[in-house]
């Protein structure tokens, strides 16, 4: 007798089948522990899932350019304050705690390897579903995530003491109300002397205002101003620490006392602007006095890529908002005059 392959009957099993799952799913007798691990077929299938995934979506949505080629104290200051737990890092071992997790995160001295920069600038873009790997803190930064690639591409070859040197700077004097640790990371990129450790990516902190600071700092821990790399360290702050620690930067020397110094197309969108095209003065909001961020005298590297930055941004703003004045300020400003007027807003701190 040979059974008859109806569509009622595939519909039928189907339906039995989903049904089944559903009651295993609501009787609770699937393990969820992380202690129990996975079955071996089902590790490697979970892996090659990803691996495809990661290697299609790479391929189409990664930038051609992923992968910084220098600024690496920002990213190993973010990686041993955010990722060394789980990953280890030289002269570091991970957690026990972290490694016990369902998959434990791997080595990246040794993972790293396997990928291209393409896939590495992904994972760490969008994370990864179901490992504990989150997406990157600020998806606006892309410079921030190029920066990371180059520093986790280097991590094979990386010695400890080369580790130490990207991540730890002498604190110097200690701060009332803060403790050692604490400033210890800020140091790690500012240097104890708030000059940036002369990374171009990073801003000399000495001279500013510390009203802009301490605003800055709530910014980040707020979730209002984009770095995933201060939205991680400003978040640990009490408001009494981010309080102190402006205070202290603020206090030292360094930008403000070097005179604007360049080219006079620079110096007149500085002063005057470019009304023809909507462009206000410079001046009108960073002169000193005002309430917004001094910049006579700040590193013209980081000045230009800031504004490069946000011309980028491809969201919709809203100009009436502070945090979003600047991204539209800084598409009227031609392509050209960016590195002029950086250098001449810098007085050439370079």
């Amino acid at each position: 007798m040979t059974l008859r392959i109806t569509w009622k009957r595939v519909a039928a099993t189907l339906f039995t089948l989903f049904a089944a799952g559903m009651l295993f799913a609501w009787s609770g007798l699937f393990n969820v522990a992380a202690s129990s691990g996975h079955w071996p077929v089902t590790d490697w299938f979970l892996h090659w899932v990803m691996r495809n995934s990661v290697k299609t979506h790479a391929a189409f949505s990664a930038p051609d350019d992923p992968r910084a080629q220098q600024e690496l104290v920002s990213a190993a200051g973010h990686f041993a304050g955010a990722c060394a737990s789980c990953h280890g890092a030289p002269g570091r071992r991970p957690s026990p705690v972290m490694q016990a997790a369902t998959p434990p995160a791997p080595d990246l001295a040794v993972n790293a390897k396997e990928w291209t920069d393409k896939q590495l600038f992904w994972i760490l873009q969008h994370g990864v579903k179901y490992s504990g790997m989150p997406a990157w803190g600020a998806p606006e930064r892309p410079d921030e995530i190029r920066r990371m690639v180059a520093f986790v591409r280097r991590l094979p070859t990386m010695s400890v003491a080369e580790y130490r040197s990207l991540t730890e700077a002498a604190a110097g004097a200690g701060v009332a109300g803060v403790k050692d640790g604490v400033l210890a990371g800020c140091a790690g990129c500012h240097g104890a002397d708030g000059r940036g450790r002369g990374q171009p990516d990073i801003p000399v902190l000495g001279g500013q205002r510390p009203e802009y600071l301490l605003a800055a700092l709530d910014a980040y821990a707020q979730g209002q101003r984009h770095s995933a790399v201060m939205g991680n360290a400003a978040a640990a702050l009490s408001a009494d620490e981010m309080r102190a620690l402006a205070g202290h930067f603020a206090a030292m020397p360094g930008i403000g006392t070097n005179a604007p110094a360049g080219s006079a197309a620079a110096q007149r969108i500085v002063e005057k602007g470019l009304p023809e095209i909507q462009l206000p003065a410079c001046a009108s909001c960073h002169a000193a006095g005002k309430g917004y961020p001094v910049l006579n005298g700040q590193r013209a590297s980081y000045i230009a890529q800031r504004l490069r930055q946000w011309r980028g941004e491809k969201e919709v703003v809203d100009a009436r908002k502070s945090h979003a004045t600047m991204p539209v300020i800084a598409r009227r400003i031609p392509a050209e005059m960016i590195d002029p007027l950086a250098t001449y807003l810098a007085g050439g701190q370079q």
